[in-house]
């Protein structure tokens, strides 16, 4: 298998240049979904990108053509659309999809973008299936604010008022350490959340740093050390109690592995027996969520006939209007692509061994052997001959 590369400079502008705001009546429709298709690639030319140390280009790509406040539009109306018209269209008696991956495509549309993001920040220095999505979609945003309080010096004083005193973020990423969502013991095994998947962790290693415990520590230090959220933040009783709570997790195996953290012990000791200033009553205009607010006035009311309308005109296609799109999404979700991209080698799916043969019709299941193979074809056989027709393959077993 050749190795996977990103897209070449014309094809990359191309891509983020046919990037465009769309309506949410529209989601899931045929120009909503060309635009996925962009997006999907652009995400995933992104990470190539940032693994071979050329991310500069996509990301100059996209302050030229001005396109993040695009990609930030399209991200706040995935949310409304989760939010508002997804549960109405759960609700519609007379909805009954021949197939439920174009709701799946319109949920998923939300993590590519939020992914996409996370990576240009970070080289710039369906119940279940919702519920997962939420959950990942809940890290990323971990780390694009991570990388916001990075320049907190240089933050609008409305969004630094927003995030310390409206939303009270260092209280909320208490929280976060205290309860630490991204690990849990299961069976009598204690797993941890990382690269996208749940690992069992040996007891050699529980103590060893995630790369999302740093995410909330590091975000932590920006807003309680920086000088300007210190002036803003309001160090009351409760706030201060809250905070004082992360004493007890500044261990020394914590400090050995973030020694910044020492700088935070030292403040929270000075907090624990002195009362901070109180913070400057500056007068602050602060901005509303222009985005989130226009298009939610422009909806509100219209939710059940939205989720109507995309019923009929884009989640209840044709079977050759499906065999069509599931043509166009095998060339958007390249096979090629996703495995340079997976942290793992893939899996026989009999037994579980490294595998390096895959089916030539479907190209979807992995073996080690022809004889796994083979015993594992009457099972597979039905979903086989559905990709196959899909993807337009004439192979064989």
């Amino acid at each position: 298998m050749a190795a996977a590369e990103p897209l070449s400079p014309a094809e990359a502008e191309a891509l983020v240049r046919a990037l465009r705001g769309t309506e949410l009546r529209d989601a899931g429709g045929k120009g909503w979904l060309r635009q996925h298709e962009c997006v999907e690639k652009l995400n995933m030319h992104a990470i190539l990108s940032a693994s071979a140390g050329q991310e500069q280009l996509l990301i100059e790509l996209l302050v030229s053509h001005a396109k993040i406040p695009v990609l930030v539009g399209e991200l706040i109306s995935a949310e409304l659309w989760k939010h508002k018209v997804f549960p109405v269209l759960c609700r519609l008696e007379d909805f009954h999809p021949r197939s439920t991956f174009p709701i799946y495509v319109v949920l998923h549309h939300e993590a590519s973008i939020i992914n996409l993001l996370e990576t240009v920040f970070f080289h710039k220095e369906l119940q279940k299936q919702a519920e997962m999505m939420e959950f990942e979609i809940s890290l990323k945003a971990l780390s694009v604010l991570r990388f916001i309080t990075d320049q907190v010096g240089s933050l609008p004083l409305s969004a630094l008022t927003r995030m310390l005193n409206t939303h009270n973020l260092p209280c909320l990423l208490v929280e976060l350490v205290e309860h630490c969502p991204w690990s849990c013991r299961e069976a009598g095994k204690f797993k941890k959340f990382e690269n996208g998947t749940w690992h069992v962790v040996p007891p050699e290693d529980q103590m060893k740093m995630t790369k999302l415990d740093g995410q909330v520590w590091l975000t932590l230090l920006n807003l309680l050390l920086s000088p300007e959220c210190q002036h803003k933040y309001h160090f009351d009783g409760f706030n201060k109690s809250q905070l004082l709570k992360l004493r007890a997790f500044l261990t020394d195996v914590l400090l050995d592995q973030l020694p910044n953290l020492v700088e935070m012990q030292r403040f929270l000791s000075h907090l624990a027996v002195t009362e901070p200033a109180p913070p400057k009553k500056d007068l602050v205009l602060e901005q509303v969520p222009v985005i989130w607010d226009h298009i939610l006035k422009k909806n509100t009311g219209k939710w059940e006939a939205i989720a109507k309308h995309q019923v009929k005109h884009a989640f209840s296609p044709t079977e050759e209007e499906l065999k069509l799109q599931a043509r166009r999404w095998a060339q958007t979700y390249s096979l090629d692509v996703l495995e340079a991209l997976a942290p793992d080698k893939p899996r026989c799916r009999v037994c579980g061994v490294e595998a390096a043969k895959r089916c030539s019709r479907c190209r979807n299941e992995w073996y080690c052997t022809r004889a796994c193979q083979i015993q594992h074809w009457q099972k597979h056989r039905t979903a086989c001959d559905l990709l196959a027709r899909a993807s337009g393959s004439a192979g064989t077993l």
